[in-house]
C-alpha cells in the first residue's frame, strides 16, 4: 500500500495483533486462517470459493465456525463497519474506478473521497481476516494482509477463450459482450490495483499460489488451497 494513507492502515494491523487483542488471541491459538482470491474474469472465483468454504468445513473440528466468503458483499460490510449509508457502495466498484470520478467525488464532497473509502475498505478487511475463517475475493485483499500471519493468498487464471465461454454460460452473455465484459472487468482490476497500491494485479510474486483454471478444475483447485492454507504457520 502506497497512496492510500499507509500509516494509518499500519496502525491499524498494529493495533490488531496486541497482547491480549482478538487476532493476537487467534495467533496464539493458531486455529484461524483467512484466504484471499485475486482472479481474471470468469475463472470460477466464487464458485471456488463456495466449494473452498465446504472443504474448509470437512477438515475442521465441529466447534470451527463455518468459513464465511466476501465478494461484493464486501462493500456492504464496509459500510456497516463505518456507518456510512448503503448507497455509497456504487461510487467504489472495483473494477470501474476511474481518475475523473475520484476528482469529481473529492471536489464535490458529496460523499466520503473514494481515497478514504479505500482506506476503510483496508480496514474492515484486515479485520476481517485477523478474525479468521475467512474468504476474501477481490479488493487487493492480499496485499492488505501482506503482513498478516496464516493468511494465504491466491490468483485465478486462465486463457481468455475459456474465461469468455465461462461468462457465457454463468451468466447468458453473447460470445461478444463476455468477452467485452472480461477485458472490462480486467482492465479495471489492473487499474484499481495500480491506481491504490502501485502493485500489479498479475504479479506472481504477490502470490502464494497461482492456478489456471483451464487447466485445474473447481474441486481440484478448492482441495489444492485448502491443503496448503492449513500447512500455513
Amino acid at each position: 500500500m502506497t497512496n492510500i494513507g499507509v500509516e494509518h492502515c499500519t496502525s491499524f494491523i498494529s493495533s490488531q495483533f496486541q497482547p491480549g487483542g482478538e487476532a493476537g488471541a487467534g495467533a496464539e491459538t493458531g486455529a484461524r486462517r483467512a484466504v484471499t482470491i485475486s482472479r481474471e474474469a470468469g475463472c470460477g472465483a466464487l464458485d471456488i470459493a463456495e466449494r473452498l468454504a465446504r472443504r474448509f468445513l470437512e477438515l475442521s473440528p465441529k466447534h470451527d465456525e463455518p468459513w464465511k466468503i466476501f465478494d461484493h458483499n464486501l462493500m456492504d460490510k464496509v459500510l456497516e463497519e463505518h456507518g456510512l449509508p448503503a448507497y455509497l457502495a456504487k461510487f467504489l466498484p472495483e473494477d470501474r474506478v476511474s481518475a475523473i470520478e475520484d476528482f469529481v467525488a473529492d471536489i464535490l464532497g458529496a460523499h466520503p473521497p473514494l481515497r478514504k473509502m479505500v482506506v476503510q475498505s483496508a480496514e474492515t478487511i484486515l479485520k476481517l481476516a485477523a478474525m479468521g475463517n475467512v474468504i476474501l475475493i477481490g479488493r487487493a485483499a492480499n496485499l492488505v494482509t501482506a503482513r498478516l500471519p496464516r493468511v494465504l493468498h491466491v490468483r485465478l487464471v486462465a486463457p481468455l477463450e475459456l474465461r469468455v465461454a465461462y461468462c457465457q454460460k454463468e451468466y447468458g452473455m453473447t460470445r461478444a459482450k463476455a468477452r467485452a465484459f472480461c477485458r472490462r472487468e480486467d482492465l479495471g482490476r489492473k487499474r484499481y490495483v495500480k491506481k491504490y497500491f502501485n502493485a500489479d494485479v498479475a504479479d506472481p510474486r504477490l502470490y502464494h499460489l497461482v492456478i489456471n483454471t483451464g487447466l485445474v478444475g473447481c474441486d481440484d483447485a478448492a482441495k489444492v488451497i485448502a491443503d496448503t492454507a492449513l500447512t500455513l504457520t
